[in-house]
């Protein structure tokens, strides 16, 4: 019944011999009004409903309203044929059907409906002539009927045979086996002991506690590396921060980025933290922010330091491993592979502006891994991890998307050997200043002075070599290049004191020229 239907209420109180009027429904959500003749009945009566016998009730007939059968005689249609416009009310109804005499109890099949009240179409409505009160039955009951009209005859009562003491007895014996079989079965399925094996124990481990692992895989080359990396904590003027860093000697020597540090170094603190668990306080020996690398010491002995190794043998595919405390989850373990090689990175500020010849890697690396180790399948240290790239219109670091890019080892020990033995760190230069105004190929050197600087310095490499103002630069030891940052980065990734082979172009003539690098002090 939906919220515009409503239920029929209790029967007025009528005199005798009078019928009560059915009670109106209320209007349905569809707002059809239904025939006004007469009261509608909103019930559908199921078509095997029958009612007591009474006197035949003349009803009009019309195209639109099938001949009611006469309720005298006996319905003889087969159940599920519609008894036409005459429903009767179910028993024990109020304000339905007749308001004297019994009605016989006949309950509706399970095929019955209640229809909604209200929502049949004009002219389809099911109409409830008056009809007479049934009277009592007189007489003996009449004999039961079938639907088809046959009166059938009470069955005639059949003798029955008693069982014999033997067949009793064999009776009662076969139930007796039959419930103890029953009962021996039933107490299994409850308490499940058919399913339940006799032996209880699991497969073994393959790998025993404490066994070594294959020479090379990762788990070893975590095993042998993760003592020697540590996570440091720098309390500074902006804050505190954390980074990674990794034994670089026995006696102390911490190597790490200068990004790591940099807010300890004027008056700050730097908390080192080892594998172990143990704290140690620690002082800053040197540090470079054109290279991006520091080095710190703590007062200890006996640590375990991690071999550089050659990053100029690394190649594109192979397998890395990088270790650090990514947002001070200490002790994390990533791998991954090397992907790409002599990537120009230019990190940091414009102040303080690291170009660094990169060593890029998909192997996961997230904010706090700045300064720990990315070792090679032999645990020896490749690269110190750097950067990360992010997408464009991303402010600060948010996360490793694959794309992370490390100081090859090379450059790395030399600039820690120049920190540990003056504090201060050198890099090359050949003597030009480049215009990053310049849309072309290869990259040029400005026309014009820049803050008061030639664009030749006089005397330097570059003079020497005659190159000279407006010259376009297409290669670096045969390696072109297109953008100012990648020819800073493959003369930074030398040492001072190397010589370079430029290929030079001077209006419509390209030649070959030597460069011996110059040297410059980081500030």
């Amino acid at each position: 019944m939906t919220a515009h239907d409503s239920a029929p209420g209790p029967a007025e109180p009528q005199p005798d011999g009078a019928r009560p009027e059915p009670a109106p429904s209320q209007q349905a959500s569809d707002h059809r009004e239904a025939p006004p003749q007469e009261p509608r009945n909103p019930f559908a009566p199921p078509s095997s409903y029958r009612s007591t016998p009474a006197a035949p009730v003349p009803v009009e007939r019309n195209a639109s309203v099938p001949p009611a059968p006469v309720t005298g005689q006996h319905d003889t249609r087969p159940y599920g044929a519609p008894l036409g416009p005459l429903p009767v009310a179910r028993p024990g109804l109020a304000g339905y059907g007749a308001a004297q005499g019994p009605q016989s109890p006949v309950p509706p099949p399970p095929s019955y409906q209640v229809a909604r009240p209200g929502v049949y179409p004009p002219g389809q409505h099911p109409q409830q002539p008056d009809r007479p009160a049934p009277q009592p039955q007189v007489g003996p009951p009449a004999p039961p009927v079938e639907p088809w009209g046959e009166q059938q005859a009470p069955p005639a009562p059949s003798r029955r045979r008693g069982l014999g003491a033997g067949a009793v007895a064999g009776i009662a014996a076969l139930a007796l086996v039959a419930g103890a079989v029953g009962g021996v079965a039933a107490d299994r399925i409850v308490d499940g002991s058919d399913r339940r094996p006799v032996d209880v124990s699991l497969p073994a481990a393959g790998t025993a506690p404490g066994e070594e692992r294959p020479a090379g895989s990762v788990a070893a080359v975590a095993a042998s590396v993760l003592p020697s990396v540590v996570s440091l904590q720098v309390e500074g003027a902006d804050g505190v921060s954390t980074g990674s860093g990794f034994v670089i000697r026995e006696d102390g020597f911490i190597l790490t980025n200068n990004h790591v540090v940099a807010g300890g170094a004027a008056g700050g603190e730097v908390t080192v933290l080892f594998a172990d668990g143990s704290e140690r306080p620690a002082e800053i020996v040197g540090r470079t922010p054109d290279y991006d690398l520091a080095v710190v010491k703590v007062d200890e002995s006996g640590l375990t330091p991690l071999v550089l190794g050659d990053s100029d043998a690394v190649v594109v595919g192979d397998p890395v491993v990088a270790i650090g405390a990514p947002l001070g989850l200490n002790g994390t373990v990533t791998t991954g592979i090397v992907s790409a090689l002599h990537r120009p990175v230019a990190a940091g500020d414009s102040a303080e502006t690291a170009f660094i010849d990169a060593i890029q890697t998909d192997a996961a690396i997230n904010p706090g891994n700045s300064g720990g180790p990315l070792v090679n399948g032999a645990g020896e240290v490749v690269g110190v991890n750097s950067a990360i790239a992010q997408p464009p219109g991303t402010g600060a670091a948010t996360g490793s998307i694959g794309l992370g890019f490390a100081i090859p080892s090379n450059q790395a020990r030399r600039t820690a050997q120049e920190l540990m033995a003056s504090g201060t760190a050198t890099y090359p230069v050949i003597g030009v200043l480049l215009d990053s105004r310049y849309q072309g190929e290869g990259v040029q050197v400005t026309t014009e002075p820049q803050g008061g600087q030639a664009p030749v310095t006089a005397d330097g490499p570059a003079a020497v070599a005659g190159i000279q103002a407006g010259d376009v630069i297409l290669s670096i030891d045969g390696r072109p290049v297109s953008l100012s940052d990648e020819l800073i980065v493959a003369i930074r990734a030398k040492a001072p004191g190397d010589t370079v082979t430029l290929r030079v172009r001077t209006g419509d003539q390209e030649r070959d020229v030597r460069v011996v690098l110059d040297e410059a002090t980081s500030e």
